[in-house]
């Protein structure tokens, strides 16, 4: 049971009615992580702007089952059941239903230091991730480097960056304030598309 109080959808007027609609995912759900930003609805349109730009935007290079790979692997580092789960869910839909496949994806980002069948290059990203959600203000050039030497390049850094980042951002929400998953199907998120999520 969330920690403040939440409007449901189903009581929402105004903006939040809006912004609410924008977000409804394809069973008509609105995810709880969402609706713990009612008491503020910008916060939720920021929220979604951001999750939109780093996890489903049509210009990432990185394949989106191995972004969701890094937002579960964060997600259990800071004991974030709620987008470990969601994130699982939505790990194993880009991987198309592929559950050997998602298995082997998913136990690894159990281990300690997660590794085959993730490439070396992707390996190298999570070790990024790893050391940029437990000790932030350790990161250096050399970090960077050993993700060049990967055969990962700005652009892609970035996006590990941002995910990672992202991700301790919505744990924090989540954790912070009490979100579960009661009632929720998990994995289903809004239209990918960008539209509509620049802020006002």
């Amino acid at each position: 049971m969330p920690y403040i109080k939440v409007i449901h959808p189903d009581k929402a007027t105004g903006r939040l009615a809006e912004i609410y609609q924008r977000v409804t995912g394809p069973n008509g759900q609105v995810d709880n992580v969402l609706q713990i930003h009612s008491l503020r609805p910008h916060t939720l349109q920021g929220h979604m702007a951001l999750y939109k730009a780093v996890l489903h935007h049509p210009r990432n290079k990185l394949p989106t089952w191995f972004l969701e790979c890094i937002g579960v692997r964060v997600s259990l580092l800071n004991d974030c059941a709620y987008c470990a789960r969601h994130h699982s869910t939505g790990m194993l839909r880009q991987l198309k239903g592929d559950e050997e496949r998602f298995e082997a994806y998913r136990k690894q980002l159990e281990q300690d230091q997660p590794g085959a069948p993730f490439t070396a290059a992707e390996q190298a990203a999570l070790v990024y991730a790893d050391k940029l959600t437990r000790e932030p203000g350790a990161i250096g050039p050399d970090d960077i480097r050993a993700l060049r030497n990967a055969g990962l390049k700005g652009g892609h850094i970035l996006e590990v960056n941002q995910v990672a980042a992202y991700f301790a951002y919505a744990n924090r929400t989540v954790t912070g304030l009490g979100v579960d998953t009661e009632g929720e199907v998990l994995g289903l998120h809004p239209d990918d598309s960008e539209e509509g999520w620049h802020h006002e």
